[in-house]
């Protein structure tokens, strides 16, 4: 591949929104959208993609767009278990992969991917828009490599969101039944928390963590049995901890879809960062909030631009993973699998 050669990339799997910022991501970082497939064409989400992008070829079979030859990066946001099998059929064809998160559903799912990607040689990238797609991180990042809060011994991140109701509506105010089933969604720690594990590894530098405790409920939903409505754990690496909670409570109220902060705590100062509102505060999002030794001091992240999307197709022309380390990935996911299995359930989760 020549470097003034397009990347074509197919989304296969066409289940959440986040597959709109995906492909919208890629073709304004100068891919080509070459094709889509998935398995439910009936499902809202695929239905606005197909009227977003009317010249885009779509194939029925989603093994048949995998295969075919031209293409460098599938891309998709199938219901979650399937992004797992997804992935490996795509490695296995020679393509790189970018998956919404989470990259898949079980330790077992994972270790077939890390298989893959062995042994094909192109990478799998879970596409952590929370880091990834949030300027404010981006800038906190900045900061913390600086040196400006000193280091990092501890994050703390929380991830509400806004349930919806039931329905099938691709703008995310409606659920699909899949959502409501953890054998599909993998479970809140699973698919919310995995990232603020992510958010972790990358402010703390470590490499690999332990899940010291975690838990999972459902306190507001008993009518609903398989939706886990609150989840938290605690990580632990060799020089810092990190407490995450997540959850489905957002009300109403709020103009966005959650609340989400995260605080960064170093040995000289700590970083908070408000992503998606400043509650009877400053408009919009990316907040940042830092305060050091030479005082308090507020940032607008507003225009910090976000690489992610270029990032990935310079790795798939440069076969690097520069927008996110392979193992950083794999340990990501596999902490979050593992603080899921091992959760104490309460309230009415199954």
């Amino acid at each position: 591949m020549t470097s003034s050669q397009p990347i074509r990339f197919a989304a296969v799997g066409l289940d959440h929104a986040h597959i709109f910022g995906q492909v919208a991501g890629l073709i304004a970082a100068g891919a080509t959208f070459a094709g889509m497939a998935t398995d439910d064409p009936a499902a809202a989400v695929a239905g606005t993609m197909r009227e977003r992008y009317p010249d885009v070829p779509v194939i029925e079979d989603p093994d048949e767009l995998i295969a075919q030859d031209g293409i460098d990066l599938i891309v998709t946001a199938a219901v979650p278990d399937r992004r797992g099998p997804i992935a490996v059929a795509a490695l296995r064809a020679g393509k790189d992969v970018m998956a919404d998160k989470p990259g898949c559903v079980t330790l077992e799912q994972l270790e077939e991917v890390e298989k893959a990607v062995g042994q094909s040689g192109r990478f799998w990238s879970v596409t952590f828009s929370e880091r990834f797609e949030v300027p404010c991180v981006l800038k906190a990042g900045e900061l913390v490599r600086e040196g400006r809060i000193g280091t990092v011994v501890q994050t703390l991140g929380i991830g509400p969101h806004r349930i919806g109701d039931r329905g099938h509506l691709a703008g995310g105010g409606g659920r699909p039944d899949w959502f409501y089933d953890k054998a599909r969604y993998g479970g809140i720690l699973t698919d919310i928390a995995s990232h603020q594990i992510d958010q972790f590894l990358w402010f703390t530098g470590a490499r690999t963590a332990e899940v010291v405790t975690s838990s999972v409920g459902n306190f507001a939903n008993p009518d609903e049995p398989g939706l886990q409505d609150f989840g938290e754990l605690l990580l632990r690496s060799g020089n810092a901890q990190g407490y995450i909670r997540v959850d489905w409570y957002t009300p109403d109220g709020l103009p966005t879809w959650g609340d989400g902060r995260l605080t960064v705590l170093g040995t000289e100062g700590y970083i908070e960062l408000r992503k998606y509102v400043d509650i009877a505060g400053r408009d919009g999002g990316n907040h940042l909030f830092l305060v050091d030794k030479d005082g308090t001091h507020y940032i607008d992240c507003s225009e910090v631009p976000v690489t992610y999307y270029a990032d990935v197709l310079r790795d798939v022309r440069d076969r690097t993973t520069t927008a996110a380390p392979q193992e950083h990935t794999f340990e990501t996911m596999r902490l979050a699998l593992t603080a899921q299995q091992n959760a104490t359930v309460r309230g009415a989760a199954r």
